[in-house]
């Protein structure tokens, strides 16, 4: 009744250096892609990120993958996959002054002024960075030495020195 083709199951139908050539490319490209992106969404991923992450990944799988079928040449294309995001993660472990994976923070706000330059690199508007004060806990750009976007999207805020204190 049910019959299994275990050959078309396990057996390789291509070449499986080629899956991990085709893995390998696909991958830096779009590394590099959203590695130079600018941080757009402040603060976390939002629904237009995860959307843009699910249509990458359709796109690219025909491209990425070719046409296997067999399982073993899908655990060889995850293992390349999940190798270069390792091997990624190492290099940022050992050497954390390259910011390979992540960039290096943006400065937004100095002094209590907004640097609309930087701003309009990663496209944020001043009402998002006031969302994000206020999400600090803070209404006023006055109390602020600096803030920063990070590599990650977050935005960490540095207070004055007296503000420190009323915060705590």
């Amino acid at each position: 009744m049910f019959e299994v083709d275990w050959a078309r199951l396990f057996i390789p139908s291509g070449s499986l250096v080629e899956i991990a050539i085709r893995g390998t490319v696909v991958y830096w490209a779009l590394f590099c892609a959203l590695r130079f992106l600018p941080r757009r969404e402040v603060g976390g991923m939002g629904p237009s990120d995860i959307l843009v992450i699910v249509i990458i990944a359709d796109a690219v799988q025909n491209g990425m993958a070719g046409e296997y079928h067999s399982i073993t040449e899908a655990i060889v294309l995850a293992a390349v996959i999940f190798g270069w995001a390792s091997f990624i993660d190492w290099i940022d472990y050992k050497f954390p002054g390259w910011h390979f994976s992540e960039a290096r923070p943006i400065q937004l706000v100095k002094d209590g002024e907004m640097i609309r330059k930087a701003m309009q690199r990663d496209h944020i508007s001043e009402d998002e960075l006031m969302a994000q004060l206020r999400m600090h806990g803070l209404t006023s750009m006055k109390d602020v030495t600096a803030m920063y976007v990070e590599g990650d999207g977050r935005i960490s805020v540095i207070l004055r020195g007296k503000a420190k204190r009323e915060a705590a």
